[in-house]
């Protein structure tokens, strides 16, 4: 079996944790670099009912998208939900492992998985990397479909796609108006906007979608938006990032067995449409 340190060196190759934005906190929270792995679970968020679930599993190291610490703290007291978390895993000796924004940015990465999920063909990055001579990193993803949908139609495959939510997908745009061209961005995605016109895309899919910034970019153009949950965005992420260890144990046979877990952690649990509510 591997050591923790062998199996975050694999990670880091996969994601770098120098390609994170700035204010972003990826990396190990927790573990023992000499502590051996045979058990991985990957998930979006490090929550305990993720963590509960690890330590059912048996699991030596569970990987997330999600920061558990994205700003400092002064204490893991399990007096608070964080510092039971911290508390659990360490009890468990269960490492703790973060890719955030910079499985963002990789190649492949979350976008790419979330244009996977939606049968799209990558054509390139939405916001290159500029230290990428390849041209293929960045944050975001725009694609082609295999053929023309209504906004209507594509809104429902990605609905039928993306994991099970309460909101769904939420639609801004023309019913009926045909996509052929698609920019998508797992997780919060409204800060880019600006790259998604300069695309000249037919549409956009993301997640947690704003008012203001909706109305803006519904103003500016014809621009189609379809608004996902933000958990079921950056998902698909979690599949693809386990089949990439697969691969790596295979190769350095080390046996892991890497599991994905399909727990719902979107904090949004029900809906409750409005009485003659467009559909």
């Amino acid at each position: 079996m591997p050591r923790l340190s062998e199996v975050i060196a694999a990670l880091d190759a996969l994601w770098p944790p120098a390609s994170a934005e700035d204010w972003d906190a990826v990396g190990t929270v927790c573990g023992d670099p000499d502590q051996e792995v045979s058990r991985v679970l990957f998930a979006v968020d490090p929550v305990q009912e993720i963590v509960d679930e690890a330590v059912k599993l048996g699991a030596d190291l569970l990987v997330t998208h999600h920061p558990l610490y994205l700003r400092g703290t002064t204490t893991v007291a399990a007096s608070n939900f964080k510092g039971r978390v911290v508390h659990t895993l360490i009890k468990n000796d269960i490492a703790l492992h973060v890719a955030h924004t910079n499985a963002d940015r990789a190649d492949p990465g979350v976008s790419d998985a979330l244009a996977g999920a939606l049968d799209l063909r990558v054509v390139r990055p939405l916001v290159p990397d500029p230290t990428d001579a390849d041209g293929r990193r960045g944050l975001g993803r725009v694609c082609e479909l295999d053929h023309p949908l209504t906004v209507r139609e594509f809104a429902t495959r990605a609905a039928e796609r993306l994991p099970a939510t309460a909101q769904g997908i939420r639609v801004a745009g023309d019913p009926e108006a045909l996509v052929r061209t698609v920019a998508v961005s797992g997780g919060s995605g409204d800060s880019l906007f600006a790259d998604v016109r300069a695309a000249g895309v037919d549409a956009f899919l993301t997640a947690d979608l704003r008012h203001h910034p909706a109305s803006e970019a519904r103003a500016h153009s014809p621009l189609a938006l379809l608004d996902a949950a933000h958990w079921a965005t950056e998902w698909p992420w979690c599949e693809l990032a386990a089949a990439q260890l697969d691969e790596i144990s295979d190769r350095h046979g080390w046996d892991l067995r890497v599991h994905v877990s399909k727990t719902v952690t979107d904090p949004w649990n029900s809906h409750s449409p409005s009485p003659g509510a467009p559909n």
